[in-house]
């Protein structure tokens, strides 16, 4: 009984100290996804990280619908500087990928217009995800994430 105790205290030791060092680091951090937009929960930020298409990207939401300036958002690359975005409809892609469909209200009633199409400029990416509630770059609300917003990296924790 005494063992399983101090093996337990010192595992909560462990783990405090870890919390610790990761609020105090200057690289990393950890965010909380409330939305259903990606399957994860808590996400672990590289802060600075460069991120390619594909990849996860944390960044500040620059405020508007029913989100405050500066929220951090998590979302995932689907178009860097040079590619291509083409909207026929309410649809969406790039490089001939199928991104995904512009809705015309937000889950929370907000309307939401479709962003243009053409050609993501220097320093800026198009985010999305899968789900079709997620508040992205098919949207003007959004539109292409600029670096200068960018956090850095995402890793899905759990």
């Amino acid at each position: 009984m005494q063992a399983s105790r101090i093996y337990w205290t010192f595992c909560a030791g462990v783990f405090a100290f870890g919390l610790l060092a990761l609020a105090a680091s200057p690289w990393l951090s950890l965010s909380v996804n409330l939305s259903r937009s990606l399957p994860g929960t808590l996400y672990l930020i590289h802060k600075g990280a460069a991120v390619k298409k594909g990849e996860l990207i944390a960044y500040h939401w620059q405020g508007g619908a029913t989100y405050p300036a500066g929220t951090t958002f998590i979302k995932q690359v689907a178009g860097v500087a040079g590619d291509r975005v083409q909207r026929r409809g309410n649809e969406y892609w790039i490089e001939g990928a199928w991104i995904g469909i512009a809705k015309p209200f937000s889950k929370a009633g907000v309307p939401l217009q479709p962003a243009p199409a053409g050609v993501i400029g220097a320093g800026e990416y198009f985010v999305a995800t899968p789900n079709p509630d997620s508040l992205d770059s098919r949207y003007a609300l959004t539109g292409n994430v600029r670096q200068a917003a960018v956090i850095g990296r995402a890793y899905e924790v759990f």
